[in-house]
């Protein structure tokens, strides 16, 4: 769901291989594994073939249920190579844009385009007791602020909804980032967690060569994980004061 849908299949079979056996059962199997198995798969087809994982389709008329698809460029690929302007001009209007990330009639992998579905799968996903509400809010919320005081046009004229929209960051904050094993134990080791990797993904966006920055920060989050855990750690109730045994 984090690949281009035009990547050829052996590709995404290769990836898959790394994910399982190098990223998971290398390390000892689930729970054991130390980076999150996807974005390791991906990191490497992006390294291997960063051509093919950067081509996109664009849908062009869907009237009387014709699909007519060709390449294009991702909305955080133009705002990289062309400006924030130019990428409102794309879509026809800033409203047209909002519009476009929200219900996914943009360009991106196939599973990070809508946002409005990302963000109801995430929430039922907090209903229902399987992820916590701290990394998601904590990542996209950094990634919110942080974009409006730097992102293009200067010190707090950023545009905070289009980087919480676009790209990877609902896909990583909701479905990725919560990935208990790969993520701190205790919940202010979590905010740690979320606030770095939203740090991480603007910096890349903002500062770095590539477009997207969330799969990167995730990975690097990852590596620090344990050291967070050893620093951050619960109170112990209940434990012998002084000599007693």
């Amino acid at each position: 769901m984090s690949m281009s849908p035009l990547l050829p299949p052996y590709m995404v079979a290769i990836g898959s291989i790394l994910a399982i056996v190098v990223a998971k059962q290398s390390m000892g199997g689930l729970g054991f594994n130390i980076f999150n198995p996807a974005h390791i798969g991906r990191a490497a087809l992006m390294v291997s073939w960063p051509v093919a994982m950067t081509t996109w389709t664009k849908m062009q008329d869907m009237s009387a249920g014709a699909v007519d698809a060709m390449t294009g460029a991702t909305p955080l690929n133009i705002l990289k190579l062309q400006g924030y302007d130019a990428l409102v001009a794309t879509f026809g209007g800033q409203g047209e844009m909002y519009k476009s990330l929200l219900l996914g009639t943009r360009n991106g992998s196939l599973g990070e385009t809508s946002t409005i579905l990302l963000l109801l799968g995430g929430l039922y996903l907090i209903y229902k007791g399987y992820i916590n509400w701290v990394v998601p809010l904590g990542m996209i919320a950094t990634v919110g602020v942080l974009t409006w005081l730097f992102g293009p046009g200067g010190f707090g004229t950023g545009d905070p909804l289009f980087h919480v929209m676009a790209g990877g960051l609902m896909l990583g904050a909701f479905f990725m980032a919560t990935d208990m094993v790969t993520i701190p134990m205790t919940i202010t080791g979590q905010m740690i967690f979320a606030v770095g990797a939203g740090a991480l993904t603007v910096l890349i966006r903002l500062a770095g060569g590539y477009p997207e920055g969330v799969c990167y920060s995730l990975l690097l989050m990852n590596a620090v994980t344990p050291l967070i855990d050893r620093y951050v750690k619960p109170r112990i109730f209940g434990a012998p004061k002084g000599g007693a045994n």
